[in-house]
């Protein structure tokens, strides 16, 4: 028998039917969807720089000695140990400022003031002399940081240094020499010299 649609049964079952259709119609919109997800994680750390001198006062660190009593053609030595020890990256260059407090002839005259060399010997110096006045030897290879230079100078390029890589140790001796051209006007003088020892970086790259 069909349905009668005149009828208030027939009405109320074509009402019904209509609705649930309705319901499952929209059913399929809310819960039908497909999806699909993935994740990744990435941990990036930065690595250190770091150059080091040994303890001021032993043979790690002699630059804090006081030298006097210089005349013309004297030189004074000291070592300083040079180390890329804490750091984890290698450098690309390191470089020497050397500044004066108070300024006077000894560092403000180039050609007759105080000059610098720097040395470095592939083991430990050998120290003899008693304080202030130490010299060194080197029973290993030396080779040449720094050749004569002014005592003062800002970003002195070095060569020859093994710190330039990570993990590794440099056995410096400093030698400051005052020049036989050094006239009287030198006499009764005193500087202080600092030395500021500078790692740079190695180049970037690709990690």
């Amino acid at each position: 028998m069909g349905l009668n649609l005149k009828t208030t049964t027939g009405k109320v079952v074509a009402s019904l039917a209509l609705v649930g259709t309705a319901a499952g119609v929209a059913g399929l919109g809310t819960y039908g969807a497909f999806t699909s997800s993935t994740s990744a994680s990435n941990t990036v750390a930065s690595g250190t720089v770091a150059i080091t001198m040994g303890t001021a006062g032993t043979t790690g660190n002699r630059l804090s000695v006081a030298a006097t009593g210089l005349v013309p053609g004297d030189t004074v030595q000291r070592t300083a140990t040079l180390a890329n020890a804490t750091g984890n990256q290698n450098l690309s260059a390191i470089t020497l400022t050397t500044s004066a407090l108070p300024t006077t002839k000894l560092d403000t005259d180039a050609a007759n003031g105080l000059q610098l060399v720097i040395d470095n010997c592939s083991v430990p110096w050998t120290e003899a002399g008693t304080a202030p006045a130490y010299t060194y030897t080197c029973t290993g290879t030396t080779t040449s940081v720094l050749a004569s230079h002014a005592v003062t100078g800002s970003n002195i390029a070095l060569a020859n240094l093994n710190t330039v890589t990570a993990g590794q140790t440099d056995n410096l001796r400093v030698t400051l020499t005052l020049p036989a051209a050094a006239d009287n006007t030198f006499q009764g003088l005193s500087s202080t010299v600092n030395f500021n020892f500078t790692g740079t970086q190695r180049t970037a790259t690709s990690k």
